[in-house]
C-alpha cells in the first residue's frame, strides 16, 4: 500500500521550547514508518519544519516539512499549516491509507475533511490538555469532533485510558477494541545478558521529569550497606543539569551518580540493556517512548502511576507501577528475576513490524465490517 503519515510534532519539547537535534532518525515516529517500509509499503511522512534537524539527512522514504503559519499565536504543541492543507487536498487521492496521530490537532481535522474513508486517527491523550485550562480541549472535542470526525475509518487508541478518553466523543463503532502503542526498532536495541549494578533514568532534564525525586529515591537505596555500589544513570540534557549536579553534590553521592547527557540509540541502548531498571517519576508524561525501550532491552520499569503504560507494566509484571514508589521497590527489582524475564517474552511483539502489521490489520477489517 501506500500509506501517508501525518505527525507534525517529532519530538517533544520543554512547553513551547523545541531543542535543537542533530537527526531525527532516532524520533519513535521515523522507526514506526521503517517497520511499516519493512512490511514491503510505500512511505511518505509529513512533519511541520520547526522540527527539521541541524543536519542534512538522506532519509529511507520521503519526509515533507510544512511551515507552521501560527507559530506566534499557537503554542508549539498544536501547529497550524495551509501548505499541509492543501498538499493534503490535493494529493490524498494518490495514498491507500492515511494514519494521523491523534485527534485533537489541526493536521488530523485536516485529513478527515479532506479524506476520511483512508483516515486512521492514532490517538494517545487520556485527558484534556491544561493549556489554557483545558478549554480549547473541550471545545475541540465536544465542537470540532463530533461534526467533522464522524466519518473517518477508524480511531485506534494508543492504551486503554485513551479509548476510555475518546469514547466519550466518537462514537464506539468507529473505535478500535484492541489499543496499539508505537513500536520500538528492535533491531537498534539488543539485548545484554550482563546486568550491572546499576539503574538508569533517561529523560529531558526538565521540572516535569521531576528528576530530583528519582535522586533522593536512590540516594535512600544507596545509605544500605549491600547497595551502596550502586550507579544511577541520568541520561538526557536540559536547563536543570547544574541544579541536579548540586544535589547530587549535597548528597555527597557523586561517585554514585553519573550524567550521560544526550545518547544516540546506540550509545542509550548498551547502558539501558545492562542496567537493572528504567526509573521514571514524572510529573505529567502520559506517552514516555522510553518505556517500551527499556521493556525490548530486557530492563523493567520502575514507575508511578502516570504513564499511560502503568497498567500495562503491572499486568505483565514488566516491572512495578505504583504511586510514591521508593527505596524497597528498587531492591525488589534488584532481586526478582521475574520481571527481566517478563520482558524479554513480550519483546518481540513491542516490535515497529508487528505494530505496522497491527495498524493494518485494523485498517482491514474496519472496511470489511462496514
Amino acid at each position: 500500500m501506500k500509506i501517508l503519515i501525518i505527525n507534525p510534532i517529532l519530538f517533544s519539547g520543554d512547553g513551547n521550547k523545541l531543542p535543537k537535534v542533530d537527526t531525527i532518525k532516532d524520533t519513535m515516529i521515523y522507526n514506526m514508518c521503517l517497520g511499516f517500509q519493512s512490511l514491503g509499503h510505500n512511505i511518505t511522512l509529513l512533519a511541520i519544519d520547526d522540527y527539521k534537524p541541524t543536519e542534512n539527512e538522506v532519509y529511507d522514504f520521503e519526509i515533507l516539512f510544512f511551515k507552521n503559519n501560527l507559530a506566534k499565536i499557537l503554542p508549539s504543541p498544536l501547529p497550524f499549516s495551509i501548505e499541509m492543507y492543501l498538499f493534503l487536498k490535493k494529493n490524498a487521492s494518490q495514498f491507500d491509507m492515511i494514519l494521523s496521530s491523534e485527534i485533537f490537532g489541526f493536521h488530523s481535522l485536516f485529513a478527515a475533511i479532506v479524506a476520511p474513508s483512508k483516515t486512521i486517527i492514532w490517538h494517545e491523550l487520556v485527558a484534556h490538555q491544561k493549556k489554557w485550562f483545558t478549554v480549547p480541549s473541550r471545545l475541540w472535542h465536544s465542537v470540532i469532533v463530533p461534526l467533522f470526525f464522524r466519518h473517518i475509518r477508524i480511531v485506534i487508541g494508543r492504551s486503554d485510558n485513551a479509548i476510555t478518553f475518546i469514547s466519550q466523543y466518537i462514537p464506539k463503532d468507529k473505535i478500535s477494541k484492541v489499543p496499539i502503542d508505537h513500536g520500538i526498532n528492535i533491531h537498534k536495541f539488543q539485548l545484554s545478558d550482563y546486568k550491572a549494578r546499576q539503574f538508569i533514568t533517561i529523560g529531558q532534564l526538565i521540572y516535569r521529569k521531576n528528576i530530583n525525586s528519582i535522586i533522593y529515591k536512590f540516594h535512600r537505596f544507596i545509605s544500605q550497606k549491600e547497595y551502596s555500589d550502586f550507579i544511577l544513570l541520568i541520561a538526557g540534557r536540559g536547563p536543570l543539569k547544574n541544579e541536579l549536579q548540586k544535589l547530587v553534590s549535597d548528597l555527597n553521592i557523586n561517585k554514585n551518580v553519573v550524567f550521560l547527557g544526550f545518547l544516540s540509540h546506540e550509545q542509550l541502548n548498551k547502558y539501558l540493556s545492562e542496567s537493572y531498571a528504567s526509573l521514571i517519576d514524572t510529573r505529567n508524561d502520559l506517552n514516555m517512548v522510553s518505556i517500551p525501550e527499556a521493556i525490548v532491552s530486557g530492563t523493567p520499569i520502575l514507575t508511578n502511576t502516570i504513564p499511560a503504560l502503568a497498567n500495562y507494566i503491572n499486568k505483565n509484571k514488566l516491572g512495578i507501577a505504583k504511586e510514591q514508589w521508593d527505596h524497597k521497590d528498587l531492591e525488589q527489582i534488584v532481586k526478582d528475576n521475574t520481571y527481566k524475564n517478563n520482558c524479554l517474552k513480550i519483546r518481540n511483539t513491542l516490535s515497529t513490524e508487528n505494530v505496522a502489521n497491527k495498524i493494518i490489520k485494523i485498517f482491514i477489517e474496519s472496511a470489511i465490517s462496514k
